[in-house]
């Protein structure tokens, strides 16, 4: 809303949209221009599927300099020896995550779940030509897609940093732009069924019961606190209007969010099927 560019590769940035897109020059210096990043790099699919190029769940705005380091390194965990972008925000060097010890990069931790359902939206969206995608994660096959390590990889980041207000926000507006949604955003144990531990079990659809027990949860504000109280085991996370995240618990009955301070904040309750968000003044 206030124009700026949320930059997943530098936190040290102030980008206002448009203005600071790259255009050529420039972006010799962190903070300097913009640029659109493939997250799943071009060099990998251009060949195979044009589609790709402007498919918005893989293309990200980035700082073009970090960009630049990042080039078409595959994503991974790293100590950074090769390259640390401010604050060690982003990183560059050999692969220290089991299974592979080439250069990776690797992204800051609140945006590692994003990359990774990108990457599983990709292999189930573009399945038909996953096999002759290039890179070092790629299997070279429709299923799995990817090798061993990058799937291991890609769950941990998926489970860790859980989908948030910006995903979601980000899932909705691309709905609306290319008519098609992220399903790893909606149902994220889709993942689970799919590559994780619950390959081989039968995923079922939402049922109307569950979402009539989501619904009768109750939410109330109390002073610089939020209180959420339900039926249903749930996760609560509380973040800011910047997506960052504030608080978060797991619980049933009574829950106490404390927010410590007034302001506008956006609440996030999910179960095993469901997502309800909300936006909360305190």
């Amino acid at each position: 809303p206030d124009g700026k560019v949320w930059d997943m590769y530098s936190n040290t940035s102030n980008f206002t949209f448009v203005t600071d897109q790259d255009k050529g020059s420039g972006g010799i210096i962190e903070g300097d221009k913009y640029n659109r990043e493939h997250s799943f790099p071009q060099s990998w699919f251009e060949k195979a599927s044009g589609d790709m190029k402007s498919d918005l769940f893989n293309v990200y705005p980035t700082d073009k300099l970090v960009n630049n380091k990042r080039g078409n390194y595959p994503y991974g965990e790293t100590n950074g020896e090769i390259y640390k972008s401010d604050n060690g925000f982003s990183k560059l060097g050999a692969c220290s995550f089991p299974g592979y010890s080439g250069t990776v990069f690797e992204p800051n931790d609140q945006y590692k779940g994003d990359f990774a359902r990108s990457y599983f939206y990709i292999a189930t969206c573009y399945e038909d030509v996953f096999p002759q995608f290039g890179g070092e994660m790629t299997a070279g096959n429709s299923y799995p897609g990817y090798k061993d390590w990058v799937i291991d990889l890609l769950l941990k980041w998926h489970r860790n940093d859980n989908v948030d207000s910006k995903e979601i926000d980000r899932n909705e507006a691309v709905q609306k732009k290319q008519h098609n949604r992220n399903p790893f955003i909606d149902y994220p144990e889709l993942v689970e069924y799919i590559w994780g531990n619950k390959k081989g079990i039968a995923f079922n659809l939402p049922t109307s019961t569950g979402k009539t027990d989501m619904n009768t949860i109750h939410i109330a504000t109390r002073e610089e606190s939020i209180i959420i109280t339900t039926s249903v085991p749930v996760h609560v996370f509380l973040y800011n209007t910047y997506g960052t995240l504030i608080q978060s618990q797991n619980g049933q009955g009574e829950i106490h969010i404390p927010a410590n301070r007034s302001g506008i904040y956006i609440l996030k309750i999910q179960n095993d099927k469901y997502i309800i968000t909300r936006k909360i003044k305190l």
